[in-house]
């Protein structure tokens, strides 16, 4: 048996013993190192996995609290059909009645979802996937977003049909669901991941469905000044105001424009606050 020489060790060779125990070359430092990580999971495809993840356990889980949402707002316009007296009353309880929906499930749910994720730890999973935390936030707040079309959809027609409203306009709510519903979902994960116990969190997602039922569906002409500026402050306010200008025989698309503007900034903003929220949440 042939011996490699000290020397050939160090000098970077090693044994062969396949080949007549002829040395060959030894890696060389560099080439010896550990592999490389696998680069960190871009924004758009680790999004689209949360997506659908969320997305299909909201079907499983949420559908009967859609239809809880959907029959609630169905009753209110009824019960609102016999004190309402004018179209713009008509078209405001039509269009607080809709995105009310939205704000059930985007921002109550939401609100209860993750702060039920804080207190069971159910964090510390996310945080270990290779995923960005924006692609969390982002994935969850529109699976719940988006989970809410078709009881708006319902909620709306209906509510034309009831109080004689014009049909042709509702395709906006293509863009009323995703704009409202992005600012409501954030506002949710927001107050469920910055909320210190969970029964906290579920208090803060009652309450702000509660300022969006009394805030969206009342006529905005029949509140007292105080409370119609709170209702400027919710984000949920602009989606209605655009959706209600749809109703009327000639819309001013301009305005209806501006507020989903609104929306969509606010939305940004929540996101981001939810994003941060949910950064803050991992680490502790």
């Amino acid at each position: 048996m042939s011996v490699v020489p000290a020397e050939a060790v160090s000098g970077g060779l090693r044994a062969n013993a396949g080949n007549g125990g002829e040395a060959e070359p030894w890696p060389d430092g560099d080439a010896a190192a550990a592999a490389p990580l696998a680069p960190p999971a871009r924004l758009l495809p680790a999004l689209a996995a949360v997506y659908r993840a969320q997305l299909s356990r909201a079907r499983v889980a949420r559908i009967p609290l859609l239809f809880v949402a959907t029959f609630q707002s169905v009753g209110i316009m009824v019960l609102m059909r016999g004190v309402v007296d004018g179209a713009d009353e008509a078209r405001a309880v039509v269009a607080g009645s809709s995105v009310l929906v939205v704000a059930f499930v985007a921002l109550n749910l939401l609100a209860q979802y993750f702060g039920q994720l804080r207190a069971s730890g159910g964090l510390d999973h996310y945080a270990t996937l290779p995923v960005p935390p924006a692609a969390v936030v982002l994935g969850a707040a529109g699976a719940y977003a988006s989970f809410t079309a078709p009881g708006t959809a319902v909620t709306a027609v209906v509510g034309s049909l009831l109080f004689g409203l014009p049909l042709a306009n509702l395709w906006v709510l293509a863009a009323v669901i995703p704009l409202a519903g992005a600012a409501l979902a954030g506002l949710g994960a927001a107050l469920g991941l910055l909320a210190p116990r969970q029964e906290l969190a579920t208090l803060l997602g009652q309450l702000g469905m509660s300022a969006a039922l009394l805030l969206g569906v009342l006529p905005a002409a029949h509140l007292p000044d105080p409370v119609a500026w709170a209702r400027d402050l919710l984000p949920s306010t602009y989606g209605v105001e655009a959706l209600a200008r749809t109703f009327e025989a000639r819309p001013d698309w301009l305005a209806v424009g501006a507020d989903l503007g609104v929306c969509a900034a606010v939305g940004v903003a929540s996101l981001a606050v939810a994003t941060w929220a949910y950064r803050r949440a991992a680490v502790r």
